[in-house]
């Protein structure tokens, strides 16, 4: 299967091609640069160049990956939309991958204990946790002492991935940290192939209510009175 993976969650803008068999994720194209912001500015050029690197016409395509987040508000939602404005006008499935786990995903191997954790600020992370290739619950919200918590009786040898990552440097004594600014398109691309789009469907999925509050008043009405 030919497909198209989007990510704009993180700290990265990625748009690839893979063809994804029984056996792995080969790149036929890729664009990912690391990126704070302007998403929405060059996703839609970056599909377009791994397109053309792949060699193949969006009509090709079988499927499109999407990170649904967590990640940023403002970003996930870039990607979202323009992966299913795209998987509308070639009539193709859209699937949303979870952001930690395609961060698993990038981190696994030899059966080792996996921490997904991306900095959520305000003293949390969003975190997911895994033991022998097996999540260990769903995903949270957690402070940073309920995390660590969670790292330690990892037990050492564990790997911790993610832009929150970093935060527990010192935690887990033998712990192998990867700070990435987001998941490896290979590992978007395997887990986009294997989702059910019925059960992996593209929407936000959100572990914390947004920062931002909508305003008290509409523009131009007055302020209320204090009694």
């Amino acid at each position: 299967m030919k497909l198209m993976v989007v990510d704009t969650a993180l700290g990265l803008c990625t748009a690839g091609v893979f063809e994804v068999d029984g056996i792995g994720a080969r790149r036929l194209g890729l664009r990912s640069e690391p990126m704070a912001k302007g998403h929405s500015e060059r996703i839609a050029g970056f599909a377009r160049d791994a397109a053309a690197e792949a060699g193949v016409s969006f009509a090709d395509l079988g499927r499109i990956g999407v990170t649904v987040g967590p990640g940023s508000f403002t970003g996930l939602r870039v990607g979202l939309a323009f992966a299913q404005g795209l998987g509308a006008a070639l009539g193709r499935p859209v699937v949303g991958v979870s952001t930690l786990d395609a961060l698993a995903a990038t981190a696994a191997g030899a059966g080792r204990a996996v921490a997904a954790l991306i900095d959520a600020r305000r003293g949390q992370v969003y975190a997911r946790f895994w033991r022998a290739g097996e999540p260990d619950g769903p995903a949270g919200a957690l402070i940073l002492d309920a995390a660590a918590e969670r790292i330690r009786a990892m037990g050492p040898g564990a790997v911790l991935v993610g832009s929150g990552a970093a935060l527990f440097a010192g935690v887990a004594g033998g712990a192998t940290l990867l700070a990435l600014d987001g998941p490896a398109p290979e590992a978007l691309a395997w887990l986009a192939a294997r989702a059910d789009p019925v059960l992996a469907p593209a929407r936000p999925l959100y572990l914390r209510a947004p920062d931002a509050v909508p305003p008290t008043r509409l523009p131009g009405q007055p302020r209320a009175s204090m009694p």
